[in-house]
């Protein structure tokens, strides 16, 4: 009935995982191996053609982007909501949903490229780069910008940036609430929880511990059973990979060794 393409430690895998255990639903799943080229097979590219994950595929139909397919979870399947009932309650969390994939979303990608995946691009060549890049149906500005050495310095500041701005308006929001809306988990948490996760994950955990209030909040988060669930043995990329401690071009390659 139901049933995901995923990858272990992509975070937008992360949060349906994330929404699927919250609601108690019963899945199959096929976990794709981005080292291996799974996400950009002629097979996968017929159900997803933007060649990413997750997907998820539900009595035949895909669904695809992985905040698109959280709602459409929360409305197809009743039980455990994760939506406030209220139309403007509602709107906030939407509101929140927007901000989060506009801005921390996006914005973890450039220090989990540079502090971690850089070092696997160091021996191509330029028409490797080349190539690897055109293979990607959505993000091929992404990968050709990205380039051997990662993203520029100013990027990747602008990136922490970001994500500080993130925690700031969460520990205001939280001041007064257990939740980001509420006395309630919804899917406004369950789009940032990865983030977080891969932030303290790859040496920025010092921008939550700091925020009393998002600290509380994240203690709440990892006692859940769906947390235990989603973030199983392999699904960090520190368990996969070497963490560079610094994710700035000028010392790009002074920590790698191989």
């Amino acid at each position: 009935m139901l049933h995901l393409y995923h990858s272990a430690y992509s975070t937008c895998s992360q949060k349906v995982r994330l929404a699927l255990f919250e609601k108690g639903l019963t899945f199959d799943t096929t976990e794709m191996e981005f080292w291996r080229g799974d996400h950009l097979t002629p097979e996968y590219l017929a159900i997803n053609p933007n060649g990413v994950v997750p997907t998820l595929v539900h009595d035949g139909h895909p669904i695809l982007d992985s905040s698109v397919i959280v709602e459409y979870l929360d409305d197809v399947f009743p039980n455990n909501k994760l939506s406030p009932t209220a139309p403007v309650a509602r709107a906030n969390m939407r509101s929140w949903m927007r901000y989060l994939e506009e801005v921390p979303t996006t914005a973890i990608r450039v220090p989990s490229f540079n502090k971690v995946f850089r070092q696997l691009r160091i021996d191509l060549s330029d028409q490797e780069l080349e190539d690897e890049a055109n293979r990607r149906p959505l993000r091929k500005g992404f990968y050709q910008e990205m380039g051997r050495e990662g993203f520029n310095d100013a990027r990747y500041e602008a990136s922490l940036g970001q994500l500080q701005q993130t925690i700031t308006r969460m520990e205001q929001a939280l001041t007064t609430n257990r939740f980001l809306c509420g006395d309630d988990l919804t899917l406004a948490d369950i789009c940032v929880i990865p983030t977080i996760d891969r932030m303290r994950d790859i040496g920025l955990g010092d921008m939550v511990t700091v925020s009393k209030c998002v600290q509380r909040w994240w203690t709440d988060v990892e006692q859940r059973e769906s947390f235990a669930n989603t973030f199983y043995p392999g699904t960090r990329v520190s368990e996969r990979y070497k963490v560079l401690p610094n994710g700035t071009r000028s010392k790009a390659f002074a920590h790698i060794s191989t």
